[in-house]
């Protein structure tokens, strides 16, 4: 299935390609996702998701398969299998980037190709789902960058600055680079869902609830 979603940041261009190819500084911001290791362009981690009580966590890779900063073009590749063999996911994401006054919009198209128990949602929830995670993530990196500053900017603190390409160099330098990055809360799809999930099962009650009514009305009919 196809995704797509913009958002906007309040930060110029050029920082916020720094910041959004810093996979080890936002990859806090993200829900549900815990960051675990970094080997050049490629990283190592999981996402955990919620479905009702069923809890289950993507463990896999993603890597950098274009990084066109002149065109402020970003292309990811991902994959992750759910550690109890459920499921598995896989999805390319396209980020470009546009100048916006005195920020950024950044637009994102994610090929997502899902099975398991999260599949069971479809294209529009998972699309509804999307959305608001971004918006969750756009809130949580506009947090970050208020308390810390953009990478590579002056006044950001040194443990949490860099870009993905000095990321890289430590890791060629060094080999795959363990990231110490606590355990995250799992996304509830369920919770996430709301108030899409409700609106997609209100059609289909309320066919049932008039076939039902419209039998009654026959019935009585029939007897009198």
């Amino acid at each position: 299935m196809e995704l797509k979603n913009e958002f906007r940041v309040d930060i110029p261009t050029e920082q916020a390609w720094n910041t959004l190819t810093d996979v080890e500084f936002i990859a806090p911001c993200m829900p549900g996702a815990q960051l675990t290791e970094i080997d050049g362009d490629e990283f190592k981690g999981g996402v955990k998701v919620k479905v009702g009580p069923i809890t289950a966590q993507y463990k896999g890779t993603a890597k950098f398969v274009e990084l066109d900063e002149a065109n402020r073009r970003i292309v990811l590749e991902a994959t992750g299998r759910d550690s109890r063999g459920a499921g598995n996911a896989a999805a390319e994401v396209i980020a470009e980037m546009t100048p916006d006054g005195d920020g950024t919009v950044v637009a994102i198209t994610t090929d997502l190709k899902v099975t398991g128990k999260v599949a069971q949602f479809g294209r529009g929830v998972m699309a509804d789902v999307t959305e608001k995670l971004i918006g969750q993530f756009v809130d949580s990196l506009s947090e970050k960058l208020s308390e810390v500053g953009a990478p590579g900017d002056d006044g950001a603190d040194a443990s949490e600055a860099g870009s993905a390409e000095d990321s890289a160099e430590a890791a060629t330098e060094d080999g795959p680079r363990q990231v110490d990055m606590d355990e995250p809360e799992p996304v509830d799809l369920l919770e996430t869902a709301g108030r899409p999930m409700l609106k997609r099962l209100l059609a289909p009650l309320a066919v049932v609830v008039l076939f039902f009514l419209n039998r009654r009305r026959r019935r009585r009919r029939r007897q009198g």
